[in-house]
């Protein structure tokens, strides 16, 4: 069996103020392309297929359009799983009733949940969806006490392999943090909430092929990857190739890999120099770019960012490296890949000059925990 392995499409996404739909439909547009041309059987898509809960008209629209693209024009079965960035719930509208159109989706967690069974020349494999779920949801969705990520994961795939036969192929769909893995942190939203995140890869050695989903790197080797994010979400991954695996599953159950790289609409680059030699001496070739342009200039430049646009139409960002440096200087915190109990905790003790002690602790334990429950 041939499967195309996907994943954070990220569809509504908003970069610097710019609605990126049209970019993204148009690499998607490849992918369909790219299904049809290499022959496979399955798209494989991990998570995190929309860029937040409710996502905005335009994504939706484009998401119906590629997936009716990929299974009536391409002839595909797709087989999708919610990531920490989608609503479960809102996701697997229907997933019933389109299952019998090819489109398999499991949006919220539930118990004993099915495996999806596709079928080749060889017989059956086994498609193990192990969407996401934080771990309070889970243990009282799952009635059993899950402390973290990695005991969700261990718990789903428990109850996956009580329903596939032993020696069968089996192939897993996960949206977590592996455990040693590069991550993208200016994209990427943190998945704990006051407890550990990562899952060790040892939790899919029961699986020839793990497909991955979260983190933003094309990435993994062997029968454990990462197929990255569709497209370029952050300057930081500005030198990242992005892309897809296609993997051929033998009857043996042994993988041979490929990686596909495709090329954006407009790529990401990040252009450092004086004002005076990047309009002198222009660097047209990246002209067609989305820019990060960083200044040199000691003095600030009138109207500069306005006076660039005439040789580089896409500047998203601008910001001058002495002003950068002078941050540097500071200990800086990466707000977004801190827990909200840490968050807190640095404001109360700035507020009332002493830590949270223990029965306070408490106190926001649960006021998070209540407040995550009401929201999922």
């Amino acid at each position: 069996m041939r499967f195309l392995h996907t994943a954070d499409w990220h569809l509504g996404r908003i970069f610097h103020g710019l609605h990126l739909t049209n970019d993204q439909a148009y690499v998607l547009d490849a992918l369909v392309s790219l299904a049809k041309d290499a022959k496979t059987d399955a798209i494989l898509i991990s998570g995190d297929v929309y860029d937040r809960g409710v996502p905005p008209t335009e994504a939706v629209n484009l998401l119906n359009e590629i997936l009716s693209r990929l299974i009536y024009e391409a002839g595909q079965n797709v087989i999708l799983i919610a990531g920490n960035h989608d609503s479960g719930p809102r996701l697997g509208f229907a997933q019933n009733l389109l299952a019998q159109h090819k489109l398999f989706i499991t949006g919220p967690l539930m118990e004993n949940t099915a495996p999806i069974v596709l079928e080749d020349t060889y017989g059956p494999v086994y498609f193990a969806p192990l969407t996401y779920a934080e771990p309070y949801g889970a243990s009282e969705i799952l009635s059993c006490q899950l402390k973290n990520h990695e005991e969700v994961i261990k718990e789903q795939v428990r109850q996956q392999l009580e329903q596939i036969p032993q020696e069968a192929r089996k192939v897993a769909l996960a949206h977590v943090f592996l455990s040693g893995a590069e991550d993208s942190p200016d994209s990427e939203r943190p998945l704990s909430i006051g407890g550990a995140s990562t899952v060790p890869p040892e939790c899919f050695l029961p699986f020839n092929y793990a497909a991955l989903g979260h983190l933003h790197a094309c990435q993994g080797k062997g029968k454990i990857r990462y197929s990255g994010s569709l497209m370029k979400y952050s300057f930081n991954e500005a030198s990242q190739k992005k892309g897809v695996h296609i993997i051929d599953l033998n009857g043996d159950g042994n993988i041979n890999a490929e990686t596909v790289y495709l090329n954006p609409r407009r790529d990401l680059t990040c252009l450092t120099g004086s004002f005076d030699d990047l309009c002198k001496i222009p660097k047209t070739e990246y002209a067609g770019n989305y820019l990060q342009i960083v200044l040199t200039d000691e003095q600030p430049v009138l109207d500069a960012k306005n006076r660039l646009e005439k040789i580089y139409p896409y500047i998203l960002h601008l910001q001058y490296q002495r002003l950068q440096q002078s941050t540097d200087t500071v200990t800086a915190v990466n707000h977004t890949q801190r827990s909200p109990e840490d968050l807190f905790e640095d404001f109360f003790k700035k507020m009332k000059n002493r830590p949270l002690n223990e029965s306070e602790k408490q106190l926001l334990f649960e006021a998070i925990k209540n407040a995550e429950r009401e929201a999922e």
